[in-house]
């Protein structure tokens, strides 16, 4: 066979040499038209076909609101034609998009995602007052344990470790925190135990996939059970029998932030909450901040990424991925003292219900990326919340539909909105330090 070494470098063969437009493969994802195209369907079927008579009243402020906004009435079967009528075009525009080669942007998704929700909304509580601002408020409340735990799983996931022990940071964290509060009768103690409690998690899961080499999400499952299961049996066996001493924390109280609290629909959304929804906007930023323009964050990846170069320039890649899996452990152990510190009031068993795996989906979701991260969980927070406001409003939307509506929008998320998606090269390969 003919060696191409001694061969001069000609316009044909050269690195830098033009590459012929007809010699290019372009590649096109379908997934996004496609799920352009069901939900345009459904929203004929249910919007039009099955289309409801009545006007839907969404009322955007609360009583406390120093402004306040007028109630929008939309009639219901007209918003439901002209919204699906749009909802087609829009789909139809996706194909043209993809087959011209051009990408489908995340704006347009978003677009696609809101008018189908306004429609959605608009149907399920034809004749009735849907209250946005509770809608909303309760959308961050049941966020925020997803938020913290997809941050924590983007760090670990950065770093090379698959973090699928987010559930049992969850729950450790709710419990210790708990505990801890009722018995100092300080809340801020019981955060910072809720953060030990998902440090010692995480340690068990770096030490057996970094140093021993266990299969990375076996060890997060097994963790997962052994936490449901070691903190259902203290709560039978211990809590129970003490309930004022050992299971009665103190909540945080909630904090109005002047001025900002008192604008309309994003006052009370965001303003108008406990310290530990204040801390997810500074952690969001902060990992945002420490992953994409600090040093840390160059070397956390370049772990993630490559771990053999980041050894050869010196950096010890075990060690950085140790302690960065306890980081992302701590602060998804923040996420559980939310349960118990500043929304139930008390530890339940099992309480996070599966939210660990919620967020690693938004983590997937969301690209590896803090701020699509968040903005997943978020989704997924609305979705559970839409249940319950239904429920009370007394929409004829069927209970079974909307209790697995937040795993639906999981699904179809990760399956067909986002795309393509790759995760950190080296994440899950346990590396052998030279």
């Amino acid at each position: 066979m003919a060696s191409d070494a001694g061969v001069p470098p000609t316009e044909h063969n050269h690195p830098d040499a033009p590459v012929d437009p007809a010699q290019q493969v372009v590649v096109r994802s379908w997934k996004a038209p496609i799920a352009f195209a069901i939900f345009a369907v459904a929203s004929v079927l249910l919007f039009i076909v099955f289309g409801r008579d009545g006007d839907t009243t969404f009322r955007l402020s609360t009583d406390s609101d120093v402004i306040q906004l007028p109630q929008a009435v939309l009639p219901t079967r007209g918003t439901g034609i002209v919204l699906s009528i749009v909802l087609v075009a829009l789909a139809l525009l996706s194909f043209y998009l993809v087959a011209s080669a051009r990408k489908v942007r995340l704006w347009y998704s978003a677009i696609f995602a809101v008018l189908f929700l306004v429609a959605f909304l608009t149907w399920a509580a034809a004749g009735q007052t849907l209250p946005v601002p509770g809608l909303l408020i309760g959308t961050v409340g049941l966020s925020v344990p997803l938020v913290f735990g997809a941050l924590g799983g983007v760090i670990s996931e950065r770093v090379g470790v698959v973090n699928v022990a987010i559930e049992g940071q969850l729950l450790g964290g709710a419990f210790v925190s708990a505990v801890i509060a009722s018995v100092v009768g300080n809340p801020y103690v019981g955060l910072i135990g809720a953060i030990i409690a998902g440090m010692l998690v995480s340690f068990v899961l770096a030490a057996f996939s970094i140093k021993y080499w266990v299969d990375q999400v076996i060890v997060g499952v097994v963790l997962n059970v052994l936490v449901t299961g070691l903190t259902s049996f203290l709560y039978s066996t211990v809590l129970t029998e003490d309930a004022p001493l050992l299971n009665s924390p103190p909540r945080f109280d909630v904090i109005e932030i002047p001025l900002l609290s008192q604008i309309p629909i994003i006052g009370p959304t965001l303003f108008r909450q406990t310290i530990i929804v204040y801390l997810v906007y500074i952690a969001v930023a902060a990992v945002y901040i420490g992953l994409f323009h600090t040093k840390w964050g160059l070397r956390l990846r370049a772990v993630g990424e490559h771990p053999q170069a980041a050894d050869t320039v010196g950096i010890k890649v075990n060690t950085t991925r140790f302690w960065n899996v306890a980081l992302a452990g701590a602060i998804a152990g923040l996420g559980g003292a939310y349960f118990t510190l500043g929304s139930v009031g008390s530890f339940q068993k099992e309480m996070t219900a599966g939210m660990g795996y919620i967020a690693l989906a938004a983590v997937i979701f969301g690209r590896w990326d803090p701020i699509r991260a968040t903005l997943a969980a978020l989704l997924f927070g609305f979705a559970t919340n839409l249940q319950y406001v239904l429920g009370v409003i007394g929409s004829p939307v069927p209970s079974e539909f909307m209790l697995m509506l937040p795993y639906v929008v999981t699904i179809v998320a990760v399956a067909g909105l986002v795309g393509r998606v790759r995760g950190p090269a080296a994440s899950g390969i346990p590396y052998a330090s030279r």
